[in-house]
């Protein structure tokens, strides 16, 4: 018998955070982890070398007749910073209530292991299943997935064979309510460097002479909205997907609670796109955040220097019909414009990941000639979240990005079913991240019903 959770506390264990070398053993033994897991269940492993993190590809072939599903998850971890508000050790797993808390438990190693747990199940109840398996899963999600684009241009004979591909990095709005994702936001980052003198001056001896460069960064992000909270960049929603009927309509199947939301987040008041709820703004409108920002002194106390430089990190989240370097552009010739003199600007390119949407089968604007087997998981999805959850799944799109979904789709013709399995409280990304075992559970039975409800014709 797999037991799936002890599985699951192993993987946890390896502190494998990709974006810091210092964690090259975490990193490696994670990789390990998986290829020796798949290898147990019969499946044929290969480590593809890449330039920072190996991606693991693992195969069950059989009849070219057979449908065939890729599976895909990520290894990698972010860091546990800040670690002091950590309950537990980040990388000691921890069984409370209903809940294994641990860093990556929810992103994506919970997820990932319930899919593993289901063929696990699936290939010991009927070993000689018509059904064609890939694993992939890669090491470089929570840094963009830098290599992602070489190994698909070098993979995608091999890969454009299968029929679609299955995921769960997406998210569940609560522990009730399934959410299939149709759609995810794609993402334009870079940083803004302002620079004002040739290096730090004394506020007493040179101040009111010119411009600081925190003001001057201050004054240009705050252009960038409107006072009512659309993005102030010329050109910025041309071409902007339109919400179809039936997306309003499934998001009113979920009933968002305003008021509940905003307790959620710890704040009084709204601020999104005009003529959109909360609720609809966060999946079907682009947005411009303030990531980070900074300049001058940071310590203790108080230093009375006019910082020679600022800057901004600033993400775009981009919705279909959106190119991210079309975006890119835009924003920065907004910044240009609007820059104040005596200060240079500079920008520092940061990744990119374009928007993805698949429409399912039934609904007004689905494509002509869609997969027959893609037609086919989706209906399988919604007969096994009927029968496990108790009410069927939501057709929703998604506020996150998985920018690998649309290269996926973009150099290999693939779309893709996203059953959500992380909730709100799990804390991505965050100190305390834990994943729901009673969703675990539940997650698993669906999966092994939606792989066993395809190979039926």
């Amino acid at each position: 018998m797999f037991n799936y959770v002890e599985k699951l506390k192993e993987f946890i264990r390896f502190p494998s955070v990709s974006t810091d070398p210092a964690f090259k053993e975490g990193m490696a033994g994670s990789q390990r982890f998986v290829s020796e897991l798949l290898g147990s269940l019969g499946f044929k492993v290969e480590v593809v070398k890449t330039d920072v993190h190996p991606i693991v590809l693992a195969s069950r072939d059989g009849d070219p007749s057979w449908p065939h599903v890729i599976i895909y998850g990520h290894y990698d971890v972010q860091p546990a910073d800040p670690l002091a508000l950590w309950k537990t050790p980040p990388f000691e797993p921890t069984i409370i209530g209903n809940r294994i808390y641990g860093r990556g438990a929810a992103d994506n190693k919970g997820p990932l292991m319930t899919n593993i747990a289901a063929v696990a199940q699936l290939l010991e109840e009927n070993p000689k299943i018509p059904l064609r398996i890939t694993f992939l899963v890669e090491g470089e999600e929570e840094m963009g997935s830098p290599s992602f684009p070489k190994f698909l241009s070098a993979y995608a004979d091999r890969l454009r064979k299968a029929d679609f591909v299955y995921l769960s990095d997406t998210a569940l709005p609560n522990e009730q309510q399934v959410v299939v994702t149709c759609g995810l936001r794609g993402l334009a980052l870079f940083d803004l460097v302002v620079t004002g003198a040739k290096g730090d001056l004394h506020s007493g001896l040179h101040g009111g002479v010119l411009r600081n460069p925190i003001q001057a960064l201050a004054e240009i992000c705050s252009t960038l909205h409107t006072p009512e909270g659309a993005v102030n960049v010329p050109g910025f929603y041309d071409g902007v997907l339109d919400v179809e009927p039936w997306e309003r309509a499934e998001l009113a199947k979920l009933a968002g609670d305003g008021k509940a939301y905003m307790d959620f987040l710890g704040i009084d008041a709204f601020y999104t796109t005009p003529g959109f709820s909360p609720f609809e703004a966060i999946r079907f409108q682009p947005t411009l955040e303030f990531n980070g920002i900074g300049g001058g002194y940071q310590g203790e106390g108080t230093k009375t220097v006019i910082p020679s430089k600022a800057f901004v990190k600033i993400s775009c989240r981009l919705v279909p019909n959106q190119e991210p370097d079309r975006i890119k552009g835009l924003v920065r010739d907004a910044i240009r414009a609007r820059a104040p003199k005596g200060v240079k600007i500079e920008f520092v390119d940061q990744h990119k990941g374009d928007p993805y949407v698949v429409v399912p089968p039934g609904r007004p604007n689905t494509p002509k000639g869609q997969s027959p087997v893609l037609a086919r998981a989706f209906r399988a999805t919604d007969s096994a979240v009927t029968a496990i959850w108790g009410r069927p799944p939501l057709y929703l799109r998604e506020g996150g990005s998985v920018p690998i979904i649309a290269d996926i789709k973009k150099v290999t013709g693939l779309d893709s079913v996203m059953l959500g399995l992380f909730l709100p409280e799990d804390n991505l990304h965050a100190p305390n991240e834990s994943f729901n075992l009673d969703v675990m559970r539940k997650g698993v039975e669906t999966a092994r019903r939606i792989l066993s409800g395809i190979t039926a014709s």
